[in-house]
């Protein structure tokens, strides 16, 4: 993967947190407060990828040449992996880390306490996620995240964004708590119910989030889509008109 930034092209990762839920399976969402880039929009949590985000192979579950091959990238790619998690970790206070082996669940009062203070020292860079990695012997829980889908914002954009989407099932144990500085409010909610708030004009979706809404909308539940999304079978044919609005083939 080439550098962090090509001109005005800046690379970025989002993550879908998926939940099962009585009326099917439920994405966690974040409003963009009005001083950002594309402000006041519905998202899922994500943003840049930092220089921070290079991480020794001791403290990821995946190798670099294993997350490339999957984005189509000759090297680098693993950083995609990881801006998705710190920014889920920033954004929504969600950590896929597993100590010993065991996945981070935070039900400990004290140690739930302890990451809340990483969480803001991570977002303020204060702490990049490596050395908190280092400091609480964590090993990032990449595997847990399956590639969804590549967007490169329009050239008719000034600020544009070379973006992969991943999806996840939302760890047991954690919660997702919105960053009120980062955003402007959170839900979890079904796609269906999203894409009708869009229609309503209550919520504003850029193309890649509408889009993405779309293709899980139809799923039972969180297994069958991430089983889809493995397959690789769940995106629609690359059109010349979707192309235009910035979906890229996978790799």
């Amino acid at each position: 993967m080439g550098p962090i930034q090509r001109g005005n092209i800046r690379l970025a990762a989002t993550l879908l947190l998926l939940r099962d839920a009585a009326e099917g399976p439920e994405v966690f969402m974040v409003k963009r407060p009005g001083s950002v880039v594309f402000p006041d929009l519905h998202v899922f949590p994500g943003g840049k990828v930092d220089d921070g985000d290079h991480l020794e192979p001791a403290f990821a579950d995946i190798e670099d040449e294993f997350a490339s091959r999957h984005l189509g990238v000759s090297a680098g790619g693993l950083r995609c992996w990881v801006a998705a998690i710190r920014e889920c970790f920033e954004e929504v206070g969600v950590l896929l880390a597993s100590r010993d082996g065991r996945l981070l669940d935070f039900e400990d009062p004290e140690e739930r306490a302890r990451f809340a203070v990483y969480r803001a020292a991570v977002a303020s860079g204060r702490m990049t996620l490596p050395e908190l990695c280092v400091k609480e012997n964590l090993v990032l829980a990449c595997s847990a995240l399956t590639y969804f889908s590549h967007w490169l914002t329009p050239p008719s954009v000034e600020k544009r964004f070379d973006t992969r989407f991943f999806v996840t099932t939302m760890p047991r144990g954690q919660h997702a708590l919105a960053d009120t500085e980062e955003t402007a409010d959170s839900d979890w909610i079904t796609p269906a119910q999203a894409l009708h708030r869009r229609a309503l004009n209550e919520w504003q979706m850029i193309h890649p989030t509408w889009m993405t809404l779309d293709v899980i909308r139809n799923y039972p539940d969180v297994g069958t889509i991430l089983s889809a999304v493995a397959a690789e079978s769940h995106l629609p044919v690359l059109t010349p008109d979707l192309n235009g609005h910035g979906m890229q083939s996978l790799r």
